[in-house]
């Protein structure tokens, strides 16, 4: 027996993986990873592959990336972790304030958590828990856009909207209102902010008709990852902080996949100009290394939780490993980076790159869409490109990408029958070409019997 197949089988018997019908493991083999470095991971036999997706969108900076490894370390020695409540520490005072000068200006409060939809969570139970703070506790309801995705804890499962995920546990979620995404799918890109302002309409009646029963409105900003990477413009984000304030309706970013410079901004809503009430980030925040998130919000939200312990005002949510310092710790290396490498530039010319590969794919026969938004491409296959008709979900089209991809040595793991390319920013462009190859080769054998 192999040594990587000695370490599948092992797997098999003892984990129940995410995402996963453990099933397909009966002929899809599990890739067992020794060691990583860069943009690249290895098994137990040699064999590499190019982490294309940055580990399910975290890694930004390449695995075993010496600078995070340093200041890991360092704090390791120093202190692992420590009970938040009633207590603090160096790194996650140093993170909350620098976040606070990095984000939109007014969020001024960092509240941590350690994964997305953890994140989602707080922000929901804070919006609901201010209106009841200030005696609107009829304002408990939340609107969303249809295809979102924000976790699948059940806060940020209700507040969701692609069926894989939520239909098996819809009587169980709440009663969340949703509206059709401004999403521009097979438009050309001059088109989107017409297609959006469409969308908008049904936006701002939901809006008006609702109002004193809403909580917030969330939103993921300009890509909906998830959901297929489908994309839209920074516009409607704009039409919508100006309805929300007219409303009288809070506003949550999650910001947890497209925070931290995969948009061409540090946060997405940079392009708007706007800020929202709750900012939800995660994800990238560590540079891919360990678990942490956080919520941001404003003074006004925190001054209304601020009051006697009598009053039962206070936000009484908590995880065991909140603002834990060894993730705080990366958090702070990352943005180190961030700022001494002046990613946000050095990504322009990748991202210039990645469009013009992928180009020259729109013109397949069952490509129906190729969007950019930054450092994020995604082609989308369809069974009949004239009326965008999409691929019936059995027959699998991403999983053959898939196989083939890794055959290829390059980890491409589609959504669906959308395949995209979302790499750590150190990738070279020799590198981003071998991946446009892979792709090519991977829509070629998928779409053969078309």
């Amino acid at each position: 027996m192999s040594v990587n197949n000695d370490w599948m089988q092992r797997d098999l018997a003892s984990l129940w993986h995410p995402c996963t019908q453990m099933k397909d493991h009966e002929s899809l083999p599990v890739v067992p990873i020794r060691r990583g470095k860069g943009v690249w991971l290895e098994d137990f036999e040699g064999k590499r592959y190019l982490d294309i997706v940055s580990s399910w969108w975290v890694n930004v900076f390449g695995h075993a990336n010496e600078r995070i490894n340093t200041r890991i370390k360092q704090q390791l020695d120093e202190l692992e972790h420590v009970i938040l409540s009633g207590f603090t520490h160096q790194p996650v005072i140093e993170l909350s304030e620098r976040l606070g000068r990095l984000a939109p200006a007014g969020l001024g409060h960092c509240f941590y958590a350690d994964n997305g939809s953890s994140a989602v969570e707080i922000a929901l139970k804070m919006s609901y828990h201010y209106w009841r703070n200030v005696g609107r506790p009829e304002k408990r309801r939340f609107l969303t856009i249809s295809n979102g995705y924000h976790g699948e804890t059940l806060g940020a499962l209700s507040v969701g909207d692609v069926a894989l995920y939520t239909d098996t546990y819809r009587s169980l979620l709440l009663d969340v209102i949703k509206v059709p995404a401004p999403d521009g799918f097979g438009l050309p890109r001059d088109q989107w902010v017409d297609q959006a302002r469409v969308a908008f309409a049904q936006m701002e009646a939901a809006l008006e008709r609702h109002a004193d029963e809403l909580a917030a409105v969330i939103v993921e900003p300009l890509i909906q990852c998830a959901g297929g990477m489908r994309m839209y413009p920074p516009e409607y984000l704009t039409w919508l902080r100006e309805a929300c304030d007219r409303h009288g309706v809070q506003l949550i970013f999650d910001e947890i996949a497209v925070g931290f410079g995969r948009t061409g901004t540090l946060f997405a809503s940079e392009q708007a100009g706007v800020r929202p009430d709750f900012l939800c980030l995660s994800k990238a925040l560590t540079g891919g290394y360990l678990p942490l998130s956080v919520v941001m919000t404003t003074d006004e939200i925190y001054a209304a939780f601020y009051d006697d312990y009598s009053t039962l005002k206070a936000f009484l949510h908590s995880h065991s490993y909140t603002g834990n310092p060894l993730a705080c710790a990366a958090a702070l290396a990352t943005l180190d980076i961030f700022e001494q490498d002046d990613v946000i530039v050095a990504n322009r010319s990748k991202a210039d790159l990645m469009g013009r590969l992928a180009e020259p794919l729109r013109e397949h026969p069952h490509v129906g869409d190729v969007r950019q938004t930054g450092m994020v491409v995604a082609i989308e296959m369809v069974a009949d490109k004239a009326s965008l008709t999409p691929y019936d979900f059995r027959e699998r089209r991403g999983l053959r990408v898939y196989e083939h991809a890794l055959s290829r040595g390059v980890m491409l793991r589609p959504l669906g029958n959308v395949i995209y390319w979302m790499p750590p920013y150190v990738i070279t462009p020799e590198e981003l070409e071998r991946v446009a190859e892979v792709t090519r080769e991977g829509l070629e054998r998928a779409t053969a019997d078309s």
